[in-house]
């Protein structure tokens, strides 16, 4: 690889870098200020009259779960509704209606923050569909994500209260305040850069060699920014962030990674501001540095490698990446996404290398907390915080705690459980793939287009970017069958809100307890040791938890 491109491509991270670090201050501020206020802005509430609620009350964790559930459940039907009735809705644009279990797919699958596509979106959905269902679903479920990580938060700043927040007053905060004002910003710039914004439907032209071609419109611009903002991942178009009219020019490549980290590095910031110690959200952000550099150094090296036998005949390894990103901005990107749960892609992720496109797969594996989707990277991290907390006391032979609080059996249990919840569907639905004689006779002879391990990779990669809200996928894998589309969906429902009401149960019981004063036997969580250990426990957990079955798919396969 020559200089130049290595200059390019390290210049690509270095103002990635840049621009975050800047934004890291004034937007954490922003975020700590929206949860924290006591006044109401009259369009909130107008929206509070409107459901009934009243913002002044608070609820418990169990309310608050309650709250999470019940509005997710009502998301689920709506858009599974409308995709069902698409054929009589306007701007169905002559599509018909979407077949049950993809309908159930989909439907679960925005509502959860996956946005998991078993289907080419603009062959599919109508504008209906994709702007009263997707869109909507992609403001609300990333303000949901958002909600339950400053639930958490308060669980950690507050002392002896039965309560946790309110929950719609949180997600109401969450989309007037934060998402909808930032999408719209994105959104312009995205436009000025030609991504499309129109309701043209489907045009037919002329190609120079005589022939005609149908080019797809719709209102993409708008979709585009929350999508990335909200860390969703869903492209209106099947090629996703590689299509021109989603991902235009080199720097709206830049634009679109700076847009779906923003958020998550800037929550621990706000962590910071709302536990009263703006180091806690330092050392929180140190451990999410450090493992997205390692994760995104790895990926590139990997791939700039071209390790195999076509892509060293080839020159480098540029199958399935846009020459317009090259390798270093596919592998950026492809980091990125994986790191936190927006699963968007600018480059087919099934194309990589064996090794390389194990990357993305381990990103997932961690738990996205690097730095993670949309709050669902700040409570994960934190929950990994409180088994490191621990881990430390039982090293130093001391009672653990974390931001002056105890952690007791109630609190490791639940966040043990919150560990628990991902690789179990992961490897359950893994095994059942094949365990079952009918379903791995379908498996086999529909799914997997690349037998032996790569199709096993594949497989792999699918229940963990489903399980994990990701969303993302190798696209070898076609998911459109009947048990793909029903396990995938129960994988995202249960990964997405078990480990939510595990996290607000654990929200309630820190609230419970009084603050314990610090005393020479607690264990400093704000220095360079604990980010160390911290990062080793998200590693090791990891390790421990995946190592064997990625021995049998990628590791077997690169190793080869």
């Amino acid at each position: 690889m020559d200089a130049t491109t290595v200059w390019t491509g390290i210049l690509q991270i270095a103002t990635v870098l840049l621009i975050l670090a800047l934004l890291y201050r004034p937007l954490g501020d922003w975020i700590a200020r929206v949860y924290t206020s006591a006044k109401d802005w009259r369009i909130e509430r107008g929206m509070y009259r409107l459901v009934g609620v009243d913002p002044r009350s608070e609820q418990t964790w169990q309310g608050y779960a309650r709250g999470v559930l019940a509005l997710s459940l009502v998301g689920v039907l709506f858009v599974y509704a409308l995709q069902r009735f698409q054929a009589v809705l306007p701007y169905s644009l002559g599509l018909p209606a979407v077949p049950e279990g993809l309908a159930f797919n989909t439907a679960v699958s925005f509502v959860t923050n996956t946005n998991w596509q078993s289907y080419s979106p603009e062959l599919t959905l109508g504008y209906t569909v994709q702007l009263a269902g997707l869109a909507v679903q992609n403001f609300v479920s990333a303000a949901v994500g958002i909600a339950v990580a400053i639930a958490l938060v308060r669980g950690f700043a507050r002392r002896g209260s039965s309560t946790i927040g309110n929950f719609w007053v949180d997600l109401t905060r969450g989309i007037v305040r934060l998402l909808l004002p930032l999408s719209i910003i994105a959104a312009v710039a995205l436009l000025t850069a030609g991504v499309v914004q129109n309701f043209a439907g489907f045009t037919t032209v002329d190609t120079l060699s005589g022939g005609t071609q149908v080019i797809p419109g719709g209102p993409v611009a708008s979709q585009e920014a929350i999508k990335e903002l909200g860390t969703n991942g869903g492209g209106f178009f099947n090629a996703n962030s590689a299509h021109p009219f989603e991902n235009p020019t080199p720097w709206t490549n830049i634009l679109e990674i700076l847009l779906l980290l923003a958020i998550p590095v800037a929550m621990p910031r706000a962590f910071g501001r709302m536990v009263g110690d703006d180091r806690q959200g330092y050392a929180i952000l140190g451990v999410m540095g450090t493992l997205f550099l390692l994760s995104i150094t790895a990926l590139t090296w990997l791939e700039s490698r071209g390790l195999g036998t076509a892509p060293q005949l080839a020159g480098s390894a540029m199958e399935g990446k846009e020459v317009r990103y090259g390798i270093w901005g596919s592998t950026l990107f492809a980091g990125s996404t994986t790191l936190t749960s927006t699963g968007a892609v600018n480059s087919m992720h099934d194309s990589y290398t064996a090794l390389g496109g194990m990357v993305p797969m381990i990103n997932m594996m961690l738990g996205e907390v690097a730095p993670g989707g949309v709050g669902s990277g700040l409570y994960g991290m934190l929950v990994l915080a409180v088994i490191a907390v621990f881990v430390g006391g039982l090293l130093i032979g001391r009672t653990p705690e974390y931001l002056g609080k105890k952690i007791g059996p109630r609190e490791i249990k639940l966040a043990s459980l919150y560990i628990l919840v991902t690789p179990i569907l992961i490897l359950t639905g893994v095994a059942l793939s094949f365990a079952i004689p009918g379903v791995r006779s379908d498996i086999e002879a529909t799914s997997i287009w690349n037998p032996g391990v790569h199709g096993l990779g594949e497989l792999l990669y699918a229940f963990t970017s489903a399980a994990n809200n990701n969303g993302s996928a190798f696209a070898g894998l076609t998911a459109n069958t009947p048990w793909l589309n029903t396990a995938l969906g129960v994988a995202m429902l249960l990964g997405r809100f078990i480990p939510i009401v595990l996290v607000l149960a654990l929200a309630g019981s820190l609230a419970a307890q009084e603050r314990v004063p610090a005393t020479v036997g607690t264990l400093p969580t704000h220095r360079p040791q604990f980010v160390g250990l911290l990062a080793v426990v998200a590693v090791v957990i990891t390790a421990l938890t995946y190592f064997p079955v990625l021995t049998l798919g990628p590791l077997a396969e690169g190793l080869v």
